[in-house]
């Protein structure tokens, strides 16, 4: 603690005066609302005064700059307490304030990037600590700065299994460049949260699992001072002591306050009485400027260096070639990184990772924290982030991803062995709902490569797409049927087979789409002529190709799918016609929950081979003549 000055009384004025002005300005903006969660606000006033004015270096006037510390609030319904503080900084208007939660205002319930303070949305507790632990390894190993970064948290998201991932993650990283700070402020939101005001066992916790933890009284900024000033050697935890509500006499430590703003006449009496504790103070405080020592980083014109280098005919799985593009694409950016979550043999991120072991994180078998940690790395574009999976274990991330797109994240995910024609593993290891999933993200991209260039392609687009890109990838090795110079682009679908007679339009990706051209084939020998439609993006779906090219086979569409029914390829393709007139469409896919079984096997007894596709365009043919 040699380098700790303690601050004069001035400053601690000073400071005891911005957190009254948070608790009063929370107050005004809720109640001109008529919602929001001041007693939320009121527990962290003092906590965000001394991290805003006495701890955290950055210029108030640039809130993105890359060499500024960073702020993540967990506990994003306290809002208007960060309000409050870039109102102090004089970064926002008072008046702006009061707009809270107005259609026509960026201040927002809970905090979004539409302001240029936030990095990330919160509001979904328990996922601010997994972004500031991709913050944090990005500032230790990648940009190899001095910045720091803060995260607020609230003892209600202590309960979340996503905040110990987090924990566990920051320690064995080392990341003594993250501070935790946790508001104690004993209340959720319908009952006590399970620990109360028992401090010593958070800290016993936090210890667990390898941080330094401090407790103090989170309303003397005095002992807040201290505490974040103390040396780190390891990532830290504040557990800060403090009373919900604080500074409203008739909710402090309540039950039933939480999420209510304050009626007006009573907001007035606590206004006034908040008021009169400021006490006047010579002392002007100023945030600190930062270390410009931030490396200038370019995410722009990413591309591969040359064509994929595969032959026509020759196999390989597409999640093997997207480990081999990944790697690639690293090889010419050094802000490509991967994460896997202990998957990286089976995703073949291994490539990358063997290659490049610096830009490789293990996230371990943590998909939540591993989604959350690649936001953070992607944050303020300092990096270009693919994260990689078993399909099937995003699943469990679902909340995360959902976060990503509010936070307008570019983070591109993979997921390997999708749908069932990864055989003997069984259904747990199954994608079959993934593409359902991430359709319904407002933000995401879809690509479902079929050979190992398409897949090549994929990952070069995905990288200089914006908002979340997932890539669908295969187990079993498939031919390669795109020459090396084909141009892909997003949103732009293939004919891979088709005649001047063809008779049914087939919509087939991934797996599927070989058992369709295999099924051309054999129907060609009956003298039935069909086209395949390979779509390369799911979402968004080229339905101009697939209308085009259905109007020439009389409106008869089939889609094939290795998906369940619900979510996927088939009802993309529904949406796509649903307003044209004249169209036949079938849909193939996995009806029920499958079984383990070889490939071959489970695309048969689940009707998605070659020859369900042969029969169901010969149950079309046949029902056409017959209406006719």
């Amino acid at each position: 603690m040699e380098d700790y000055h303690k601050p004069d009384q001035q400053t601690v004025q000073a400071l005891k005066n911005i957190a009254t002005r948070l608790r009063i300005n929370s107050i005004k903006a809720t109640t001109a609302a008529g919602s929001g969660y001041p007693t939320s606000c009121c527990s962290v006033a003092e906590i965000m005064s001394v991290l805003f004015f006495q701890t955290m270096k950055y210029r108030p006037e640039d809130p993105r700059n890359s060499n500024n510390d960073r702020f993540i609030l967990s506990k994003g319904h306290a809002a208007p307490a960060l309000y409050s503080m870039w109102t102090e900084t004089g970064y926002l208007k008072e008046s702006e304030l009061l707009s809270l939660c107005q259609v026509d205002s960026t201040m927002e319930g809970h905090p979004t990037p539409k302001q240029q303070f936030v990095d990330v949305a919160t509001g979904s507790l328990g996922q601010g600590l997994g972004v500031a632990c991709g913050m944090a390894y990005t500032g230790k190993y990648f940009d190899k700065s001095s910045y720091r970064v803060y995260c607020l948290m609230g003892d209600g998201e202590m309960s979340e299994g996503a905040v110990w991932e987090a924990m566990s993650f920051a320690s064995y990283y080392q990341l003594d460049n993250l501070v935790a700070i946790m508001d104690i402020n004993r209340l959720g939101q319908s009952d006590a949260s399970p620990l109360q005001h028992h401090v010593e066992k958070y800290q016993k916790r936090c210890e667990a699992f390898g941080w330094h933890a401090i407790i103090v009284d989170g309303h003397s900024v005095e002992e807040l001072c201290k505490a974040l000033n103390q040396p780190r050697h390891q990532p830290t935890a504040i557990i800060a002591k403090t009373t919900k509500g604080k500074g409203i006499p008739a909710a402090e430590d309540k039950l039933g306050w939480h999420a209510k703003a304050l009626p007006k006449d009573m907001a007035e009496g606590v206004l006034k009485d908040l008021q009169s504790r400021i006490m006047n103070s010579s002392k002007r405080l100023y945030p600190s400027a930062p270390m410009e020592d931030s490396p200038p980083v370019s995410l722009r014109n990413v591309r591969m260096p040359s064509a994929p280098s595969y032959k026509t005919g020759e196999k390989i799985a597409t999640r093997k070639a997207y480990g081999m593009a990944l790697a690639k694409l690293g090889r010419y950016n050094e802000r490509v990184v991967a994460l896997d979550g202990d998957t990286n043999n089976f995703t073949y991120s291994e490539i990358f990772k063997n290659e490049h072991p610096n830009r490789f994180v293990e996230c371990y078998l943590a998909q939540q924290n591993m989604v959350s940690v690649s936001m953070g790395c992607a944050a303020r574009e300092r990096n270009i982030v693919f994260a990689s999976t078993l399909a099937s274990f995003f699943t469990r991330a679902y909340d995360q991803l959902r976060m990503a797109a509010i936070s307008e994240s570019n983070i591109n995910l993979c997921g390997s062995h999708c749908g069932l024609s990864i055989g003997e593993d069984g259904p747990s290891q199954m994608g079959l709902e993934d593409l359902a999933m991430f359709r319904a993200i407002p933000t995401a991209t879809i690509f479902y490569p079929s050979d190992g260039v398409s897949t090549e392609k994929a990952v070069e687009l995905a990288a200089s797409t914006k908002g979340i890109c997932y890539i669908r990838t295969s187990r079993p090795e498939t031919a390669i049927i795109y020459n090396s110079n084909e141009d892909f682009h997003v949103g732009q679908a293939k004919v891979v087979y088709q005649s001047k007679e063809d008779q049914v339009t087939v919509v087939a990706a991934g797996v599927t789409l070989h058992e369709a051209m295999a099924a051309a084939e054999q129907l060609k020998k009956e003298r039935i002529a069909i086209r395949v439609i390979d779509p390369f993006t799911i979402k968004p779906l080229d339905a101009k190709t697939i209308i085009d090219n259905a109007r020439t086979t009389r409106g008869r569409i089939i889609t094939v799918e290795d998906h369940y029914y619900e979510g996927g390829l088939g009802e993309a393709v529904c949406s796509a016609v649903v307003n044209e007139s004249g169209f036949n469409l079938q849909r193939l896919a996995v009806a029920s929950v499958p079984r383990s079984g070889k490939p071959h096997e489970l695309l048969k007894v689940y009707g998605i081979d070659r020859e369900a596709i042969a029969q169901s365009v010969r149950k079309m043919l046949s029902s056409s003549a017959n209406a006719k």
